[in-house]
């Protein structure tokens, strides 16, 4: 782990690139992280247009999460967000040459590793901002639903159920940390079902999709060769979702997300819910230091909001 100052902003030290296809256009993309000035925030760039990275900007829900400004649209942001979250990355330029955000093998693992080959650079004289909940929020209903309650700890919790023989109930939870993160989650895979392909093709997607980014499920097996990274990789992936659409709040969250057979379109929506409440949230900055090695967003710590 890098000793790097929990409170204060982060870049990266230099460009780094990377290639390959898109899951649901099959186009071949390139992506480049570069850095970016402080209070930036995260913002994807495409053919000279930016579009920060806020719920705001989301366009498409439909089996991922797509951004879009003007006549320009970024699909599969998710995967390279939840990595940019996970490594404590407050400011980015995310150059997209392409549709959307190359799917790599399905995880976020390839996105921490270029993160670290442009190595991480802390913003001297800069502070972390953090959305701080205020009062419980919802969107869903009984069946499926998003959720998320006050806390002083970052903790995500999934629940999923396919109904199918290999996917039925399973729950996931942890309390997110740059370490918890890389371990626990960063390399379970997008997933998908055999009987679904033509269904998904004839709608334009998935055209990019193979056995090298996805985990594919047969009747009764997983048809990729030497078959899941974790025995519930399918929850964990759904948690890794969530986690990087959730980062489209802005900053790191101060609170606690349940999600329940949920989607893209839900943690949307729970976000505009929020946003619309406004004695549900605020900005605030962590003012007294603590253990380098302590998570940023952990910790019973005094809050400034603003």
């Amino acid at each position: 782990m890098m000793d790097l100052h929990p409170f204060r902003q982060r870049t990266f030290r230099q460009r780094a690139s990377i290639d390959g296809v898109g899951l649901h256009s099959g186009a071949k993309v390139r992506l480049t992280l570069a850095p970016a000035p402080p209070y930036t925030g995260i913002v994807f760039c495409s053919d000279g247009v930016e579009i920060p990275a806020l719920a705001e900007n989301v366009v498409d829900t439909r089996l991922n999460t797509s951004l879009g400004r003007a006549n320009v649209r970024i699909g599969t942001v998710e995967h390279v967000l939840a990595a940019l979250c996970g490594s404590g990355i407050d400011n980015a330029y995310v150059e997209v040459e392409g549709p959307e955000v190359p799917i790599l093998d399905g995880s976020s693992a390839p996105f921490v590793q270029l993160i670290h080959d442009a190595g991480v650079h802390e913003q001297q004289r800069t502070t972390r901002r953090f959305l701080l909940l205020r009062k419980p929020v919802v969107a869903g209903d009984d069946e499926k639903a998003a959720k998320l309650v006050p806390s002083r700890t970052f903790r995500i919790t999934y629940t999923i159920d396919f109904q199918h023989p290999l996917i039925s109930d399973q729950s996931y939870g942890l309390v997110v940390s740059e370490r918890s993160f890389q371990k626990e989650i960063a390399r379970a895979r997008t997933f998908g079902f055999k009987r679904d392909v033509e269904k998904l093709h004839a709608a334009g997607l998935a055209r990019g999709g193979s056995l090298d980014n996805a985990v594919v499920v047969g009747r009764d097996h997983v048809l990729n060769v030497g078959g899941l990274r974790y025995a519930d990789e399918f929850v964990r992936h759904k948690l890794l979702d969530a986690f990087g659409d959730l980062y489209l709040a802005g900053g790191p969250l101060l609170g606690s997300f349940r999600g329940v057979r949920s989607g893209h379109a839900h943690t949307r929506r729970l976000l505009a819910t929020l946003f619309a409440d406004r004695e549900a949230w605020c900005f605030t900055t962590l003012s007294r230091p603590t253990h380098r090695s302590e998570p940023a967003w952990q910790g019973g710590l005094q809050l400034a909001s603003d």
